[in-house]
C-alpha cells in the first residue's frame, strides 16, 4: 500500500525506510495505555513516531461509553458523549487494573467510577446502562482502537507490542494489562516501567549519562525512579510513588472545591461533569489568571470559576506527596539532590508551571523537558519494541517495588527477593520440615518490608505434598522465586529426594491497595527495629519449642539412663523454659535455655554413649 506521509520538520524519515518493516510478521509498536489518554508508537532504525488519526491527533482519549443499547464507543466519540450522558461514559479506568471491589469503595475512585455493586466475584467490575464490563475489557478495547489506527495507515497488522505500566503497578495491575493487550490479539513482548521508557528516550536520543530522576506524574499515577544511564546500559536504582496520586486527584480537589462553594448535593452525573470542567480550568489555567464557566444542574444555570492563585493552594498539599515520595526514593539508596545530573519529567500533569516550579525548587536544577513529557513513554517504547524484534536490545535493568518472600514459623517472613532487586531475576532458598513425619508443606508468598506476615499483603498460597516420612528437619525443600522481565512471579517449590515439586504463577484476583504500596515501603523503616526485635524474639520461642519436643522424645525413648533426681531437675528447668516461652523476655527465654542445657549435659553423654556402644556391639576394633 503506498500513502503520503507528512513529518514536521527536520523529521523526515529516511527514503522507504518503510520497505524495513517487516510485513509478513506484523508491526510491534510501543503502546503507552495511560489514566487520562493513550498513544501507539512505531520505530524505525532508532526513530520513533508517534501514529496520529486523519485529523492529525496524537492522543486517544482513554474513555469508552455505553449505550442502552450495548453500542460502545472509544476516545474522541465516547469523549462526545461525556457532557450529555456522563452516566454513559468510562473514565480512568487504569485506576482500577487489578483492584477489588472493596479497594474502590473505600477510596475516592468510587466517585467517579460506575462501580458495579452487585458484581459477585472479588473483582471489580462496572456496570453502565446495565451492561457489565470490567477495566480489562474497557483496556482492550482502548489498545483496539489505538491498533486500528496503525492499521488502516500502513495496511500491516499489529502484533507485537511493547506496554508500559507504572512502575509502581503490583503484579495483580500489570495481570491486567498484559490480558488486555493480549484481549485485542496483541502479543505482549515486554511490559516496560514508564520511567524506564522515559529514560531509554531520553538517553538515545541525547547521549545522556549518570545519574538521573525521572519524575512521571500522569493522570492516575505517580512514580519517581532514580536511573543511572551508561550508554546502553539502563540501571533502575530505587523506585518509589504513588499509584493512587494524579492528575485525576487534581481535577477531584478541584470538584470537590466547587460543590463546597455552592453548597450542591453531588450525583454522579454531576459529579462527572464538575471533573469534566475541573481539567479544562486546569489546563485553561497553565496560560490564563483566571477561568470561568457555566452548566446546568436540574434546569438551573449556575457559573463556576478558579483563579490561578486559588489553583496552586489546592494543588500544593497533593504536589508536596510527590516531593514526599522523591525524598524517600533517595534516602532508599543514600542520596541527595546533589548527586543527580538531571530531572526528566513524564506525563500530562508536569506541564503545570506550577508543577515544574516546584520541581524545580526541590532537585535544584532546571527539570528537563525537551520531550513532550505526554509522549515521551510512547517514544521510550516504540524503541525497545523496535529493539526486541529486531534481536538487538538495550540493557534494561528494571527493579521490583516491594520485597517477596514466605510465611515461616512463628507468623515471620523470610524474605526471598529483596525490594529494589534487578529484574529478571531467580533465588532459591532452601527450608525443612518442623514436625516429624510431616508429609506436607504450606507455603504462603507474600510481598511487602515488614517482618510479620500480618503486617504484609498475601499474594498466593500453595501446598507441597507427598514428602517422605522423616525426623523433623532432615527433609530439604528447595523453593524457587522466579521474577520475569514483566515483574510478573513465579514461584516452585521441590522436595530434593524424591523431585516432587509444585508450582504457582502468582495471579492475585486483586491488585493492592496502592495507597498502601508506599505505606507498606515507609512502615517498614519506621518500624524497622520493632520488628527486628519480634522477628529475634519469635525465633527465639521457635527454636526453644523445637529443643523442648527433642527433649520430650529423648526422655520417653531413654530417660531410664537417669536417675529420680537428675530426672527431676531437668523437667523442672524445662517448665521454666515454657512458661519463658510464653512471655516477650527474649533474654529470659535465653537464660532458662542455657540453664537447661547445663543441667541437661550429663543426659546428653550418656544416651552418645549407649548410641556408640550399640553401633559397635559385635564389631571388631
Amino acid at each position: 500500500m503506498t500513502f503520503l506521509q507528512l513529518c514536521e520538520p527536520g523529521q523526515t524519515p529516511s527514503p522507504h525506510e518503510e520497505e524495513n518493516v517487516p510485513q509478513e510478521e506484523g508491526l510491534a509498536v510501543g503502546i503507552d495505555l495511560g489514566t487520562t489518554h493513550s498513544l501507539i508508537a512505531f520505530s524505525v532504525q532508532g526513530r520513533p513516531v508517534i501514529f496520529e488519526d486523519n485529523k492529525k491527533r496524537a492522543f486517544l482519549p482513554s474513555v469508552m461509553s455505553i449505550d442502552e443499547y450495548g453500542n460502545k464507543k472509544v476516545g474522541f466519540e465516547a469523549l462526545d458523549v461525556l457532557s450529555q450522558h456522563p452516566n454513559s461514559v468510562i473514565r480512568s479506568s487504569k485506576r482500577l487494573m487489578g483492584k477489588s471491589l472493596k479497594d474502590i469503595q473505600i477510596s475516592n475512585m468510587n466517585k467517579m467510577h460506575h462501580v458495579d455493586e452487585d458484581n459477585p466475584s472479588g473483582m471489580v467490575g462496572l456496570k453502565v446502562n446495565n451492561q457489565r464490563i470490567t477495566p480489562v475489557e474497557v483496556g482492550m478495547n482502548i489498545i483496539q482502537s489505538l491498533k486500528m489506527r496503525v492499521e488502516k495507515a500502513l495496511g500491516a497488522s499489529v502484533v507485537k507490542a511493547v506496554v508500559t505500566v507504572p512502575a509502581y503497578f503490583d503484579d495483580a495491575a500489570r495481570q491486567a494489562t498484559q490480558q488486555a493487550a493480549e484481549l485485542a490479539n496483541i502479543k505482549v513482548l515486554r511490559l516496560i516501567n514508564e520511567p524506564t521508557a522515559a529514560a531509554l528516550a531520553y538517553g538515545l536520543d541525547q547521549g545522556l549519562e549518570g545519574l538521573y530522576a525521572v519524575y512521571d506524574f500522569g493522570g492516575g499515577t505517580f512514580d519517581v525512579s532514580l536511573l543511572q544511564l551508561e550508554k546502553e546500559v539502563f540501571r533502575v536504582l530505587s523506585t518509589g510513588g504513588d499509584a493512587e496520586l494524579g492528575g485525576d486527584d487534581i481535577d477531584q480537589v478541584i470538584a470537590d472545591c466547587w460543590l463546597k462553594e455552592k453548597a450542591i448535593k453531588a450525583t454522579k452525573q454531576l459529579y462527572q461533569q464538575l471533573l469534566f470542567l475541573a481539567k479544562k480550568a486546569k489546563e485553561h489555567l497553565s496560560e490564563h489568571e483566571i477561568f470561568k464557566e457555566g452548566l446546568k444542574i436540574e434546569g438551573k444555570e449556575i457559573s463556576v470559576s478558579l483563579t490561578l492563585e486559588k489553583l496552586q493552594h489546592l494543588v500544593c498539599p497533593i504536589i508536596e506527596q510527590t516531593l514526599a515520595c522523591c525524598e524517600a526514593t533517595l534516602k532508599d539508596k543514600n542520596k541527595s539532590v546533589t548527586d543527580l545530573k538531571g530531572v526528566i519529567l513524564v506525563g500530562g500533569s508536569t506541564k503545570m508551571p506550577y508543577v515544574q516550579e516546584k520541581v524545580a525548587a526541590y532537585f535544584q536544577k532546571k527539570p528537563l523537558c525537551d520531550i513532550d513529557p505526554e509522549k515521551v513513554v510512547a517514544y521510550g517504547a516504540a524503541l525497545q519494541a523496535e529493539a526486541l524484534s529486531k534481536g538487538a536490545h538495550h540493557l534494561l535493568l528494571d527493579v521490583i517495588p516491594l520485597s517477596l518472600g514466605l510465611e515461616t514459623m512463628g507468623g515471620l517472613v523470610e524474605k526471598i527477593i529483596d525490594r529494589n532487586t534487578p529484574i529478571p531475576v531467580t533465588k532459591r532458598q532452601e527450608f525443612t520440615t518442623y514436625k516429624d513425619g510431616q508429609s506436607g508443606m504450606r507455603l504462603h508468598v507474600v510481598q511487602g518490608e515488614r517482618e510479620k506476615v500480618k503486617d504484609c499483603r498475601s499474594l498466593a498460597s500453595f501446598s507441597l505434598k507427598g514428602i517422605p516420612n522423616q525426623e523433623a528437619g532432615h527433609a530439604r525443600i528447595e523453593v524457587t522465586f522466579q521474577v520475569d522481565a514483566d515483574g510478573l512471579l513465579t514461584v516452585r517449590a521441590q522436595e530434593r529426594v524424591t523431585g516432587i515439586n509444585q508450582e504457582v504463577q502468582v495471579k492475585a484476583t486483586y491488585g493492592l491497595d496502592e495507597e498502601d504500596m508506599t505505606r507498606l515501603v515507609l512502615e517498614g523503616f519506621e518500624h524497622a527495629q520493632e520488628d527486628m526485635n519480634h522477628r529475634l524474639l519469635v525465633e527465639e520461642q521457635v527454636e526453644a519449642k523445637r529443643i523442648l519436643q527433642a527433649l520430650d522424645k529423648a526422655l520417653e525413648k531413654d530417660g531410664y539412663l537417669l536417675q529420680a533426681a537428675e530426672e527431676k531437675v531437668i523437667r523442672s528447668k524445662k517448665e521454666i523454659c515454657e512458661k519463658r516461652i510464653l512471655s516477650t523476655d527474649r533474654t529470659a527465654l535465653q537464660e532458662a535455655m542455657k540453664k537447661l542445657e547445663e543441667v541437661t549435659e550429663n543426659f546428653s553423654a550418656k544416651r552418645m554413649n549407649q548410641a556408640i556402644q550399640q553401633s559397635l556391639r559385635g564389631q571388631k576394633i
